[in-house]
């Protein structure tokens, strides 16, 4: 039998305080932050299908490129997301939240979304400084509130 220690305030469901959207320039795409009851702030890249449709024009203009130069590589329309994007119809207020609240209720959230926030425990279980860590909770304030251009 596995005994596991489970620190309650650690796995509770946590509910959306605050998000913030940053609007991309071509209006198809849009960074979305979420702080939770506890504190720590997710992030995560909402897209719509003409994104995804500007992504597969843009390889297709290098494709075409390199297929003049380059005899074995056919000219075709792909796109590659390297990291996670969430796929909606628009990018209105509405449907972002909806989203939030239905990944939430699947609790699938934490695959889609980055945690951007350190928690306290990793703040000083961290055995040392060259260790990858998260922002801290300040310097997140500081990009919310100072850098980003967000709607609220």
């Amino acid at each position: 039998m596995l005994d596991v220690d489970l620190d309650p305030i650690e796995n509770a469901i946590h509910i959306p305080e605050k998000i913030w959207f940053e609007m991309h320039h071509e209006q198809d795409a849009c960074d979305v932050l979420v702080r939770m009851d506890d504190g720590i702030i997710y992030t995560a890249t909402f897209v719509t299908f003409d994104y995804i449709k500007r992504q597969m024009d843009l390889n297709h203009a290098v494709s075409r490129e390199l297929s003049c130069e380059l005899r074995d590589v056919p000219c075709v329309r792909y796109a590659v997301i390297d990291t996670v994007h969430v796929v909606v119809e628009s990018l209105v207020k509405d449907v972002i939240e909806d989203t939030i609240d239905n990944l939430l209720a699947l609790d699938v959230f934490e695959s889609y979304f980055v945690r951007v926030t350190e928690t306290e425990a990793e703040r000083i279980n961290r055995t040392n400084s060259r260790e990858q860590k998260r922002a801290t909770k300040e310097h997140t304030a500081v990009v919310i509130n100072e850098v980003l251009v967000v709607d609220e």
